[in-house]
């Protein structure tokens, strides 16, 4: 049996470098700092027509739609939109009226304009709206879209592509170990992520990833056991191609493409070109864990006996940050009205998507995903592919995240990966070219193959195609996969779920050092499935005897190894004024962990230090009596360190 490659570009939100510093410059100031709204988001030559308000508890708006849109109608006078207008173009523009949406789960509610309002108008009516005291938050409801992806070409494909277990040998070097050995087509892997060895240790049973995307198509090597048991979230027909508004059961993706009417008017442009259907969600969902494994054909998945759920929410032209961050809180088995309450709640959740916006705790996505973490769901998300500074994207900056750039076989950092702060690691996204530079030729192991689907707008039932992308979009699933294999192997040997925090920070401490050093930070390292989940069994246990540190007394030249866990401790009497804990000089990355009566681990702790380097400090005001224990961990090899311990005792 032979299968074809369908090589097409993915739906995508990055645009050209040049352009998302235009973005960059349109933001003001004050937006993202205002403590009521958010502009960030805000392009300079888009156009928007709907909004997030979240309003205070016990106001009369919160519990009234008709006074919701009294008093966006007052915003809309104050900021001098209720008047017929000359738009840019000598148009004239009616005057504009506000409409209730709906209410989202995080208990914000969706107003829309009667007509599209620009980058300016959008800003003006945002401030006004905040100025209403019963207003604790604003923030604009933009479309996010499937991080493009750059398509392998048909050439690096045999033309007749054979189905068997020895296609992960010769085409999955992103799930090798990083051992330098040669691949099929002569490529020195330096950047694999190890999940062969992981698969030692846990395959996934018993976990839940929800895969939040364009949904899943059917495929001869896919498992779509939980497609039906997903939801389409998108709301607007627009987005879903169906006649009417409203969401419906099932995780399907039916299409996302935007070649014909009425999306290619409405949703392409220069930097964004008319698209077949993706089929993002399937291949992303294959990496995952979806792609089945050991069957004698094709590829395999990472976590291939967790249950993918897939949840449709992003459509033609992508989708709105409402329906995203719904689909978040339902995910992780939280509430969502007009919706059935999720039966398959997700332990790990995927997000390959994202747009222009510097994420908040305040904003929508930031509120859904600290409710999903608060369930115990991890979240990771993509940086991004504009290779730019991800604090600029949403949600790759939002807090709670696990955000995750992409590198290459060489272990470079992928030309088109954004980095930064904001990002916590990388992991396999493809390099593209030979040698992961940024130009040149195209090469096999410069992609990631999974699934995908053949038709070029409907999708082709138990489909049999395979095909290669490289991007963030396919990072983000090596690691999801590479969490529900940690959480399965606890739940294997009667251990507690890792709590999100946790999760995180094993993943940076057994993050690989890239064999190339990255241009750009990239997080604590790059990927290493079999140590994070190795460490994530033994995580948690009591450490030898604890080393005591005298008041004052600096404690030189410590060592560890990455992943190294050393207790020390230090009574604190009655009546203690203030105690200091503080690492500093040598060389190498640490991390302190601090707790009272028993020894800090990253599951349980008081306070923590985490920072890049040695230079570490945790200062707490009148400590309890007793014994505080800090752990020092190894994110590196360490050495030539210092820790001392100061209290100042009571006079």
């Amino acid at each position: 049996m032979s299968n074809r490659m369908r090589i097409g570009a993915l739906l995508g939100a990055s645009m050209a470098f040049a352009f998302s510093m235009a973005a960059h410059a349109a933001a003001p100031a004050g937006g993202l700092g205002a403590t009521h709204y958010n502009l960030s988001s805000l392009k300079s030559d888009g156009h928007y027509d709907r909004f997030i308000v979240t309003w205070r508890p016990g106001s009369a708006e919160r519990a009234n739609p008709s006074l919701m849109r009294q008093s966006m109608g007052a915003a809309l006078s104050r900021a001098g939109l209720v008047r017929a207008t000359l738009s840019a173009q000598g148009m004239m523009q009616a005057p504009v009226q506000a409409s209730y949406g709906r209410r989202l789960a995080i208990g914000a509610d969706v107003l829309r304009t009667s007509r599209k309002l620009d980058r300016n108008e959008a800003a003006a009516l945002m401030a006004q709206i905040a100025s209403d005291p019963a207003v604790l938050h604003v923030a604009p409801d933009v479309l996010r879209h499937a991080v493009r992806d750059i398509a392998a070409p048909a050439s690096l494909r045999p033309s007749a592509f054979k189905p068997s277990d020895t296609e992960f040998r010769q085409y999955q070097w992103d799930l090798k170990a990083p051992s330098g050995r040669a691949t099929a087509f002569g490529d020195r892997n330096y950047g694999g992520a190890h999940v062969n060895a992981a698969w030692d240790l846990a395959d996934g049973k018993g976990i839940v990833i929800a895969v939040l995307d364009t949904g899943i198509t059917t495929h001869v090597d896919v498992n779509t056991k939980l497609a039906g048991a997903g939801y389409d979230f998108i709301t607007d027909a627009f987005l879903s191609g169906r006649k009417n508004d409203g969401r419906i059961p099932g995780g399907w993706d039916p299409g996302d493409w935007t070649t014909g009417r009425p999306w290619q008017s409405m949703c392409t442009d220069e930097f964004n070109p008319p698209q077949p259907s993706s089929w993002h969600g399937t291949h992303v969902a294959s990496t995952v864990g979806a792609e089945r494994t050991n069957n004698g054909i094709g590829l395999a998945g990472i976590a291939y006996r967790a249950r993918v759920l897939p949840i449709r929410v992003l459509g033609h032209c992508g989708g709105y940050d409402s329906d995203i961050s719904d689909a978040i809180i339902w995910a992780a088995g939280g509430h969502v009205d007009g919706v059935p309450d999720n039966t398959h709640p997700a332990q790990v959740i995927n997000l390959s998507l994202g747009g222009y916006g510097q994420c908040t705790a305040d904003d929508p996505m930031g509120q859904a995903i600290a409710l999903a973490n608060k369930r115990g769901a991890v979240v990771v998300v993509a940086a991004g592919n504009d290779n730019d500074n991800a604090k600029y994207f949403s949600p790759a900056s939002c807090p709670g995240t696990v955000t995750v750039a992409a590198t290459g076989i060489t272990s470079r950092r992928a030309y088109y990966s954004n980095y930064g702060r904001t990002v916590d690691l990388a992991a396999p996204g493809g390099g593209i070219y030979a040698g992961d530079r940024s130009s040149g030729e195209q090469v096999s192991d410069g992609f990631v193959w999974q699934a995908i689907n053949s038709g070029a707008t409907k999708p082709v039932a138990d489909d049999s195609n395979y095909a290669g992308y490289a991007g963030t979009s396919q990072a983000t699933p090596h690691v999801s996969g590479t969490v529900a294999l940690m959480q399965a192997a606890r739940l294997a040997r009667g251990l507690k779920p890792l709590t999100p925090a946790a999760v995180l920070d094993i993943l940076q401490r057994t993050a690989a050092t890239p064999k190339v050093a990255p241009d750009h930070r990239i997080g604590a390292g790059i990927l290493d499935a079999y140590a994070a989940v190795n460490m994530a069994i033994n995580s948690g246990g009591t450490t030898s005897q604890a080393t005591l540190l005298g008041n004052g007394v600096a404690l030189s030249d410590l060592s560890g190894a990455k992943g190294s866990r050393t207790v020390y401790r230090i009574d604190v009497p009655e009546g203690a004024g203030k105690l200091s804990l503080r690492t500093s000089g040598g060389s190498g990355d640490v991390t302190l962990y601090v707790n009272r009566g028993t020894p800090a681990t990253a599951e349980d702790y008081h306070c923590r230090s985490a920072h890049a380097g040695t230079s570490e400090s945790v200062v707490l005001d009148h400590p309890a009596a007793g014994s505080w224990f800090v752990t020092v961990v190894g994110r590196t090899g360490y050495r030539g360190v210092s820790l001392v311990g100061k209290y100042l005792a009571s006079r």
